[in-house]
């Protein structure tokens, strides 16, 4: 709410300024979405201008042919498109010219989370290591080019830790796009959760700063 202010000429002028405070603060749209798999304890916030995916539209981009994401049993996931014509096909678009948020929780194999690692979730959903990147370029994986931008462990509290990465790809076409993800999971390594972010380079360069309000929201708790 607006802060009254100190110095009030008339009783009448106070009393009329403070009550058009308290109108346009009661009509200001809100900052922010706040969005969360309570079942997880997952949680993060979009520009509330954003507008978010049908369940329907992502679940048939997820099963795709060729789509770069899975759709495994016990799978929460969420996309916001900050396009004016939101599009479940600009998750993994070439040519996404405003930011697109991805985010899932998926429960870890036995095999899964025996190996899990720190490498194992900078490759969650696109090559980032130097091996997985090599074994990619083997299987004709499409884009090239990588750029890392950005490699950070997090440690948090409750045990959960991963990884945020930052890096680009350049598709066939030429046009580069940037991709901001974090991967996170549980101490016992039995739950993976991913938020990630991606459009075209140069709206990343423009957007940046909604990149990180976005990523550093992220918020996971462990039960």
């Amino acid at each position: 709410m607006a802060r009254k202010t100190s110095r009030i000429g008339t009783v009448l002028g106070g009393l009329g300024a403070l009550a058009l405070a308290i109108a346009a603060t009661g009509c200001a749209a809100p900052q922010f979405t706040y969005v969360g798999d309570g079942s997880a304890n997952t949680y993060f916030k979009v520009p509330y201008g954003w507008h978010q995916i049908s369940d329907a539209s992502l679940t048939q981009e997820l099963k795709a042919p060729g789509s770069i994401f899975g759709k495994a049993p016990g799978m929460w996931d969420v996309a916001y498109d900050a396009a004016v014509s939101p599009n479940a096909t600009d998750l993994a678009s070439p040519i996404a010219m405003q930011p697109f948020v991805f985010a899932f929780v998926i429960p870890a194999s036995a095999v899964l989370s025996n190996a899990l690692s720190y490498n194992t979730l900078r490759d969650v959903t696109l090559p980032v290591t130097a091996a997985d990147r090599a074994a990619a370029t083997k299987d004709k994986f499409p884009l090239t080019n990588f750029q890392s931008l950005r490699d950070v462990v997090i440690q948090a509290s409750q045990g959960i830790h991963g990884v945020w990465e930052t890096f680009d790809y350049t598709y066939p076409d030429g046009i580069t796009d940037t991709f901001d993800q974090v991967a996170l999971t549980n101490a016992d390594a039995t739950q993976i959760y991913v938020l990630e972010m991606h459009c075209m380079a140069a709206c990343y360069s423009q957007n940046q700063d909604e990149f990180n309000t976005v990523m550093s929201s992220f918020t996971v708790r462990s039960p």
